[in-house]
């Protein structure tokens, strides 16, 4: 089930976005650190009714938060749509055990179809250049790769922004 996400989710979010981050580590994936994500923006997700969660037997094993406010970082990109009436995609996470089972899909449903019943005109979001995973993920959901952003506390490697036009 996926369900807006509250204060009291956040304790579990941070658990399943280390075990996410030492996953990707592993691989060499060198995305998500200790400055990122962190309990505060989750906080700020959940006041301004953005965050989302998959719970499964009453466990969170999911999330993704899903906003209208665009980071200034994104100010540079030449997008495909104005920007007007966007949707944007953030820390979209399934834990380890349950990755390649089709959960992203099912959050990533979700958005789409929220974009699409709230009439927005694309979503936009980023992924990390040296997540070639992420990438095909969202490349292959029509995705279009416009250009690179940076997030210096993260990486020294940039991230890719991309657009989906509803």
């Amino acid at each position: 089930m996926i369900r807006k996400g509250n204060l009291e989710d956040i304790k579990s979010i941070m658990q399943l976005t280390k075990a996410c981050a030492k996953a990707m580590i592993a691989k060499g994936i060198y995305q998500w650190n200790e400055h990122y994500p962190n309990p505060n923006a989750f906080e700020q997700d959940v006041n301004r009714n953005e965050l989302y969660v998959l719970e499964l037997n009453g466990q969170i094993k999911g999330t993704v938060v899903i906003s209208s406010l665009m980071d200034e970082e994104y100010y540079p990109i030449e997008w495909l749509t104005k920007t007007e009436n966007n949707l944007y995609i953030h820390r979209l996470a399934v834990h380890p055990e349950l990755q390649g089972q089709g959960y992203a899909q099912k959050m990533m449903d979700f958005a789409e179809k929220f974009a699409i019943d709230n009439s927005y005109s694309s979503i936009r979001l980023d992924t990390f250049s040296q997540n070639k995973r992420n990438q095909k993920f969202y490349e292959l959901r029509g995705y279009k790769r416009l250009g690179d952003i940076y997030f210096p506390k993260q990486s020294e490697y940039p991230f890719h922004c991309y657009e989906l036009v509803l």
